[in-house]
């Protein structure tokens, strides 16, 4: 064993095994016995940091691709702190990238229902699941509404949903198609939220921009 695998723990080993099986060979190939293989550990090593699979994936999510989740949970004290186009664009910019690395690892779930409805149960045991990312977007719109940063007419959970789904359909053709890993997540993002917010935030959320 090298050094620096001497320096890394038994934790992060098991994670950077898990990903680099979810990615390459997806989810479902990804086994508790697998990974443990993988990392150079057993089983029992494995389940003394997580308790199922489940928990191993959610890891993944949060700490081995795109930090969305800590991007999101910025925004519970965003509101009324920073221009809400700059604060979206760094949103969607994240989601882009987050959707792209991690679409080969859900796909796999779709393709076993007992597999899926696992994972479904997990994911809200665990207190995750794909609906957390809108809601949190969609929580941080109606708290800059509630300051009047954005119209009053306008639908935070229809933006949340434009936004998200935008960001996932990105990932769905890129790897339907073959296409190289977007080197423009910056420019995509800022089209889609010039898209989406064409009307809907205030002047003085963002200067003279609308």
């Amino acid at each position: 064993m090298s050094s620096r695998m001497r320096g890394v723990s038994t934790r992060e080993r098991i994670l950077d095994a898990a990903a680099e099986i979810m990615r390459t060979d997806g989810i479902a190939r990804a086994t508790t016995k697998e990974i443990a293989q993988r990392a150079g550990f057993s089983e029992a090593a494995l389940y003394k940091h997580f308790s199922d699979k489940t928990e191993i994936f959610m890891a993944v999510l949060g700490e081995r691709v795109p930090g969305l989740a800590a991007v999101l949970d910025r925004l519970r004290s965003a509101a009324g702190t920073t221009d809400v186009r700059d604060t979206l664009e760094q949103v969607t910019r994240t989601a882009i990238e987050f959707y792209d690395r991690t679409f080969p690892m859900a796909v796999g779930m779709f393709h076993e229902r007992r597999l899926l409805e696992t994972y479904r149960e997990g994911t809200q045991h665990h207190g995750g699941g794909p609906e957390t990312v809108n809601r949190a977007l969609s929580e941080y719109l109606h708290a800059e509404q509630d300051l009047g940063r954005l119209r009053a007419n306008v639908e935070p959970e229809a933006l949340a949903s434009l936004l998200m789904g935008a960001c996932l359909q990105q990932a769905f053709f890129r790897h339907f198609y073959g296409r190289p890993e977007p080197a423009d997540a910056d420019d995509r993002a800022s089209q889609l939220v010039d898209a989406v917010l064409h009307g809907a935030v205030l002047p003085s959320a963002h200067g003279a921009r609308y």
